[in-house]
């Protein structure tokens, strides 16, 4: 089994430094551009995928209905654990917001954000759930940068600790017990001259 793992695009949010959390954000239009050359990557990569599925949130759902239909895919009913890190107080708000109210270490301060402990075991459940669901599929997972690093931190014990783009992709293979890592937080498809 394979998984795709996808932030989705970017939203206005994203392009003025806006902590968006599970504030339901929409794409914006490039974000809808970025997730049209994601599809057109992967309908060229040798890799085949079997289901599309994404958090429930509307960035990551658009995100993973443009993927899908790119690649004819079913989308398969969303999932809530798969959502964005819950940021509390500061959802909303710009870095110079935080800092002016907080000041600049607002993130070790408890803010009503959800514990890293707590997305990290929604996220490795989820895993858990999917391969014993789908264990001989390839599914692409739409989802969130901070809901990524933190599974990213649970599976690989902070091996990766560089930020999650938007659109970016990872691939995990699962191997016995492990998922192995094939491709991480590759963006290419965002810089590549489109023929």
């Amino acid at each position: 089994m394979r998984i795709g793992l996808i932030r989705h695009g970017v939203t206005d949010w994203n392009l003025v430094g806006r902590i968006q959390g599970q504030t339901d954000i929409p794409l914006n239009d490039e974000g809808r551009k970025q997730a049209l050359l994601l599809g057109n990557r992967l309908k060229d990569d040798p890799d085949t995928w079997d289901y599309v599925i994404s958090s429930g949130l509307s960035r990551a759902d658009e995100t993973g209905s443009i993927i899908a239909s790119i690649l004819s895919l079913p989308i398969l009913e969303s999932d809530p654990r798969l959502s964005e890190r819950y940021f509390g107080h500061v959802e909303g708000l710009t870095a110079e917001q935080r800092e002016q109210t907080w000041g600049k270490e607002w993130d070790q301060l408890d803010l009503g954000q959800e514990k890293d402990e707590d997305i990290q075991a929604r996220g490795l459940t989820f895993l858990d759930d999917i391969w014993k669901q789908y264990h001989d599929k390839n599914i692409l997972v739409i989802s969130h940068g901070a809901f990524l690093a933190q599974l990213y931190s649970a599976l690989f014990r902070d091996k990766y600790n560089e930020r999650i783009g938007n659109l970016s992709l990872t691939i995990l293979e699962k191997v016995d017990f492990d998922w192995i890592p094939l491709l991480y937080n590759c963006n290419r498809h965002l810089y590549e001259t489109q023929a």
